[in-house]
Formats: structure tokens, C-alpha cells, sequence
């Protein structure tokens, strides 16, 4: 566990536990010293609140490492990430990691899930996840459609309206099949029928990847080609795609710091 107080003379405090689903990769390890301080460059206050501290703690989750769950009560929210992992499998760190999630919500803490964790939390609330099934990995920079209709939730009233449609870097090939009882969908798009949903102002999943940089992806996109696990041909089409757009990054990040955020902020 790591535990990082981003400001040291703080007026009041939060504190947020990110739950690490994938080992860092060689490339992030040594850019950027690991998957955590990508996060918590991404999501935490980074100076724009000077009168709060925040405290990250960080528990890798794909090594079975989680909070104890009589220790929900001491976070404001959580974090899930990506993973290389099926969020339907039954490998005893995925069912803890879904009783987690289950605990968490109860107590209404604030739960961010990340592509596998955006399927693991549908998971682990009653909806339905699976291998996508228009066929194959979404990877790259997808264009999501917002919902016409959006839920009464105070982080999205914070950001002071949405945009219709938002570009989010994408790399999967499960999805979510059906979301939670009591859920809203509040994106999809022409591959993905659930981009991304809330439950209330607790719970966000959210299907692509907010705190991807291009150059994490474009590392990731050589090691699945390495691998095999994508043709070359469609890594290079990926690259291709990557020179000429890029991802609406800053409204993502805005989006999620809402979310974890709001309460406190406004």
C-alpha cells in the first residue's frame, strides 16, 4: 500500500483508495514510476485546491491486495482500474474485489470504475458483462453520443452541461451488457451500447480511459502487436487514428474529479 498526501497544511481532508487491476507495465514503470502516479496526476487535486489535502492510498487489487472491508467507512471514494483481467471471471481477487465494490456502495462511498472497472462494478451491482459483442477489441480514439436525457445528479450539474458528444481513448474487448438495476446510461456509442452509467451521484463507470497520455496507448498497442493479440495491420491503423485526433482528455479528467469531488467543492 502507498500513500501519497497531495497537500500538507490542509483546512479539511479527503481520502480516496485506488485499486490498482493491473501490474505496471515496463514502459509506465519507468516513464512514469508507475500506474499510481498516473492516477493520481489524472484524478487528484494537483494544486487547483489549495484549502484541501488529499490523501491516496494505493492496494493492488490484481494481487489480491484490497482494504479490509471494515475500513470502507475510513475513504470518500474509490477508484477502479483497467485490467488485462475478464471482470466476469471468477478468480477469488475479482469475487473480493466485487464485495468490496458491494460494501462501498452500501456505505455511499464514491465508486469510479475504469473499462474493467466500469465492468466489474456493473458486475458486482447486478448488471451484465461480457466478451463485446459487435466482435473483437475497441482500441483507439472513440466518439461517444451523451444521453439526451441526463439523471438529477450533482456532479453532473456541477460541470455546468455536457457536451453532445466527447472523443475518450478506448482498449478492450469485453463491455458491459446490461447495467445495473436502477442505473442511467449516460453515454454509448457506435460500438459500445454502455460507455458509461451512474448510479445516482455514488456510483460512474466509465467504459475508455480518462487517464490515458497517447504515449501509454501507443506503448500498449506495441505490446499487443508483440504479443499477437492484435494484428500489425490494426496497430498501425490504431497509430494512424492516433496522429490525426486525440481524445477530449481535459473534459474526461473534469468529469471524474466532479464525481470523487463535488460534494466538498460545491
Amino acid at each position: 500500500m502507498k500513500i501519497v498526501a497531495v497537500h500538507d497544511q490542509p483546512r479539511r481532508g479527503r481520502r480516496y483508495a485506488l485499486l490498482l487491476a493491473a501490474r505496471d507495465s515496463e514502459y509506465v514503470l519507468k516513464v512514469y514510476g508507475g500506474y499510481f502516479n498516473v492516477f493520481l496526476s489524472a484524478f487528484g487535486a494537483g494544486g487547483e485546491d489549495g484549502d484541501i489535502c488529499e490523501t491516496w492510498d494505493m492496494f493492488r487489487a490484481v494481487d489480491g491486495e484490497l482494504p479490509d472491508l471494515d475500513d470502507v467507512g475510513r475513504y470518500d471514494g474509490f477508484v477502479i482500474s483497467g485490467s488485462p483481467y475478464d471482470a466476469y471471471a471468477d478468480e477469488l481477487w475479482i469475487i473480493r474485489l466485487c464485495l468490496l465494490v458491494r460494501e462501498a456502495v452500501a456505505a455511499r462511498k464514491r465508486v469510479l470504475g475504469i473499462c474493467f472497472g466500469h465492468q466489474v462494478v456493473c458486475r458486482a451491482l447486478g448488471g451484465r458483462v461480457g466478451k463485446a459483442r459487435r466482435g473483437g477489441w475497441d482500441i483507439g480514439i472513440r466518439e461517444v453520443a451523451m444521453a439526451a436525457t441526463l439523471p438529477p445528479c450533482r456532479f453532473l450539474d456541477a460541470l455546468r452541461g455536457l457536451p453532445q458528444h466527447a472523443k475518450i481513448t478506448e482498449c478492450h474487448q469485453d463491455e458491459v451488457w446490461e447495467a445495473p438495476l436502477g442505473a442511467d446510461v449516460l453515454a454509448s456509442s457506435d460500438k459500445t451500447g454502455v460507455e458509461m452509467f451512474c448510479v445516482g451521484d455514488h456510483v460512474l463507470g466509465i467504459q475508455g480511459h480518462p487517464e490515458y497520455t497517447g504515449d501509454i496507448l501507443l506503448n500498449l498497442v506495441d505490446r499487443l502487436s508483440t504479443s499477437k493479440s492484435i494484428t500489425v495491420s490494426f496497430a498501425e491503423d490504431v497509430k494512424r487514428q492516433l496522429e490525426a485526433t486525440s481524445p477530449d482528455r481535459e473534459f474526461w479528467l473534469k468529469l471524474c474529479k466532479s464525481f470523487l469531488k463535488t460534494e466538498e467543492l460545491y
